[in-house]
């Protein structure tokens, strides 16, 4: 880990930047998992979503969250973020609540920490008489409906998203998603697990797809959510079509993000530079902060403003599922560790979708939210892949061996919920869809208690 005086350092050159993600690479006896979901909030009493100020909003949540010992972050002197041992809980900007999970071992610790922070969060919202859910898309509730959280960045992105696409608030106030954070041991070993990850991520957002609402109506999607993101901003965005070109590597990776516009630029608050190039600020040339020269700090601040389909930071982050329920929050990870964390099974999956082209995974990318499971592929469907993938998943997981210190159970039990979806063929929105068609009687009110956490 850097010092202050390395973090807040001005860079002089690329090679800082290529620098600091390659120091990401770690031995595997030191990789680590981490976890992050995010979920709605809304009223008892009328379903609403929570406003951030009042006895039943998200401030008192916050609040009410620091008797489990977590320290709040503020912004303006208002929380905004709480602490505790590698953790966080943030805000997302329509108040959807984010658990970041510490960097943990194995799956049975990062299940218990997403066990033990919905047990606190029932709890504080039993008592403001709110509900939290796990659903990828808002079923309910407009943009115009959805109260907007305090915080400074998410000022600078509400203006500047509509100037890029026509979805881009609907991903900041209406969506949810669950996503695993992991480690790669070399350059590379990260350029394998990238492109692993990236030609799988429409198979986990099939499994995942659990968003067919919006504004209290059947949408013509599975994953709404994932849809989304095609018409959000096409800068920072999509596929990384590049990843599979020779020569892919940190250096590459460093590029495309110096291509993509800036938000901010943060000193003591927010500057905004929406728009602005990160080459211009390394040559003390921003329009939005003349003179001055970037920080390490700056270029992770930077980093967290691109959102690919799979991203790269000092670990690679997987973004491509839908919100849901407890145990989907469990299989998320279990999926992608059973699959990159043990060698057999990453090189049996390369060897699956190396030649797999450009043409085709992006079709899939664009299919997938409509049809999920049933996205026609080649010579058959998704499902079909996923049939084929997921038992190497859990080979992954059995090789590893990591045992419940309680049960005695391995990683393996982790997958339950995703070995059932590939048994049904049918994708959690289907289910939904059923519902709302049938006993639900044309109304999504019912999703508020029946996938409440």
């Amino acid at each position: 880990m850097a010092d202050s005086a390395e973090l807040n350092a001005p860079i002089s050159n690329k090679a800082q930047l290529v620098e600091y993600l390659a120091s990401g690479s770690k031995p595997a006896s030191h990789w680590r998992i981490g976890t992050e979901h995010e979920k709605f909030g809304y009223r008892l009493s009328d379903l609403r979503p929570l406003p951030y100020e009042g006895d039943c909003g998200i401030r008192t949540m916050l609040d009410g969250l620091q008797r489990f010992d977590w320290q709040p972050v503020l912004e303006n002197g208002n929380p905004i973020a709480l602490l505790k041992n590698g953790a966080s809980v943030s805000l997302e900007p329509g108040g959807q609540l984010e658990l970041s999970g510490a960097p943990l071992d194995n799956l049975h610790q990062t299940c218990d920490e997403v066990h033990t922070h919905l047990h606190q969060v029932k709890e504080i919202a039993g008592e403001m008489g709110a509900g939290f859910m796990g659903l990828g898309f808002q079923p309910r509730w407009s943009i115009d409906d959805t109260p907007v959280m305090p915080k400074d960045r998410y000022t600078i992105m509400r203006a500047y998203m509509p100037t890029k696409g026509k979805l881009g608030l609907d991903m900041m106030f209406r969506s949810c998603t669950v996503q695993v954070n992991l480690d790669f041991a070399s350059e590379a070993d990260m350029v394998k697990k990238l492109r692993v990850g990236l030609a799988l991520q429409p198979l986990v957002t099939a499994l995942f797809a659990n968003s067919p609402f919006t504004d209290g109506k059947e949408n013509g999607f599975l994953s709404y959510r994932s849809h989304i993101w095609t018409d959000t901003d096409p800068d920072r965005c999509g596929t990384l079509s590049f990843a599979f070109d020779e020569g892919m590597g940190f250096e590459r990776y460093v590029d495309y993000a110096l291509d993509v516009p800036m938000y901010f630029v943060y000193r003591d608050g927010y500057i905004n530079a929406a728009g602005q190039s990160f080459r211009d600020f390394m040559a003390g040339k921003l329009p939005a902060y003349p003179g001055q020269l970037p920080t390490i700090v700056d270029w992770e601040n930077h980093l967290t403003t691109l959102f690919p389909e799979v991203r790269l930071k000092r670990f690679i982050e997987m973004r491509g599922a839908d919100g849901g329920p407890w145990n989907r929050l469990c299989a998320l990870p279990a999926f992608w560790v059973g699959l990159l964390y043990d060698q057999t099974s990453l090189d049996q999956v390369w060897e699956m979708i190396k030649d797999w082209t450009s043409e085709e995974r992006e079709i899939m990318r664009i299919e997938v939210p409509k049809t999920a499971l049933h996205t026609p592929f080649r010579d058959g469907t998704v499902l079909d892949l996923v049939r084929q993938i997921l038992p190497i998943s859990i080979k992954g997981l059995r090789r590893r061996g990591r045992k419940d210190v309680n049960s005695g159970n391995d990683e393996v039990q982790y997958l339950r919920a995703l070995e059932e979806i590939a048994a049904s063929g049918r994708a959690p929105a289907e289910d939904l869809l059923d519902a709302y068609r049938g006993r639900w009687n044309g109304s999504v009110d019912p999703v508020f208690e029946e996938y409440a956490y």
